[in-house]
């Protein structure tokens, strides 16, 4: 077995700020990364090979991320190569262990400086077979998300392409042209004061457009909080229903999802129930391919905002019930699809953020391969 010593992170991780994001290319093929991931693409590069990037500054202060191809790290990030036997990918899930937002100097601006990160100590295994052992074992978690992300993004494009093929280019003169008012049920929210702690950290599902500001998928499957029966209480709506479509009305409109548990919502929501003419996947897809009318139809000085009044004021047309249920057969597989593929990434994210703190601290130790 390899030893596991402490050392400065500064040993085995030479780090360097990024340079001034370049123009971004309509056909570049070179990613340019920020603290947030990936921010456009270019053609021209400043790091090539085995690359961890670090979000140094801001909002995204302590984000980490990999890349093998040549990409451009922007100002707002620092790059690192690892040194004195370290596999980059090992070095990427240490720092991702590490909680490198947590570090950070500053509470209002929090950043990461070079001799900040140099400054840390790291308990680690000095044996690169192990290293690459215990990336591996990551990895493939890694992968195997990433290919059911892949999937699913295909299977939700596929599912918009028939909806335009339906109902935007094949659309019959004589379909009825009604408003949204007489095609679904439209649902508004609040917040329960914050300041009384009986309405909060109950079992209680409710949720903000937070919960969909960097969300991955068509279905909601939980929220970051949780609300009281005596919450709940002062939410008029109430608990909508599994299957009610949400849209994000304000700051930004838009977002979308489809809730899989039943759900209370705040005020930046338009909850859409369709119990009436259209099912949810309709009303999902019909957001997407109408969501500039949508933002159109708000207004705002300060941000933004369509009202729920304005969102049932909007006009559809209306195919025939035998066209909307043949429509629904065609795509309920690709969404029960999704939907079972989301599940399956939700437990290997699970595996993998438990196994990562126990293989990267040696209490969990990967099989090396002679």
């Amino acid at each position: 077995m390899s030893d596991w010593t402490e050392c400065k992170l500064g040993k085995v991780a030479e780090f360097k700020n990024g340079k001034s994001r370049p123009s971004e290319i309509e056909n570049g093929t070179i990613p340019i990364y920020g603290g947030n991931g990936i921010l456009g693409y270019t053609d021209t590069f400043n790091c090539q090979g085995k690359t961890v990037i670090v979000g140094r500054v801001g909002a995204y202060c302590g984000s980490v991320f990999y890349e093998n191809k040549p990409i451009w790290v922007s100002d707002n990030a620092l790059y690192t190569i690892p040194k004195n036997k370290t596999d980059a990918k090992f070095l990427y899930y240490l720092l991702k262990n590490m909680g490198l937002n947590s570090r950070a100097e500053g509470s209002s601006h929090p950043l990461l400086t070079q001799t900040l990160l140099n400054s840390l100590d790291v308990f680690m295994t000095d044996s690169l077979p192990e290293q690459r052992a215990i990336a591996g074992v990551l990895s493939s978690l890694d992968d195997k998300i990433d290919l059911l992300h892949r999937q699913n993004k295909t299977l939700e494009e596929m599912a918009e392409t028939l909806f335009r093929q339906w109902f935007v280019e094949e659309a019959k003169e004589g379909w009825e042209v009604t408003t949204l008012d007489n095609i679904i049920t439209v649902k508004g929210g609040t917040t329960p004061s914050t300041k009384i702690p009986e309405f909060w950290d109950g079992d209680i599902h409710w949720t903000s457009p937070r919960d969909l500001s960097n969300y991955d998928s068509i279905f909601l499957f939980d929220t970051e909080r949780k609300i009281t029966e005596k919450g709940l209480a002062e939410i008029g709506s109430g608990l909508l229903p599994v299957g009610t479509v949400l849209l994000s009305s304000r700051a930004p409109i838009g977002y979308l999802a489809i809730i899989d548990i039943p759900v209370a919502i705040n005020q930046g929501y338009i909850g859409i129930v369709c119990d009436k003419h259209v099912s949810n996947f309709f009303m999902y897809l019909w957001c997407k391919s109408n969501m500039e009318e949508i933002e159109n139809a708000g207004n705002g000085s300060v941000f933004q905002e369509i009202s729920k009044s304005s969102f049932k004021s909007l006009k559809m047309k209306i195919p025939t019930e035998s066209i909307l249920r043949d429509f629904d057969k065609s795509v309920l597989p690709l969404f029960e699809k999704i939907k079972t593929n989301k599940k399956q990434i939700r437990t290997l994210e699970k595996l993998r953020d438990t196994l990562l703190p126990k293989l990267m601290s040696g209490e969990v130790r990967a099989e090396v391969i002679k």
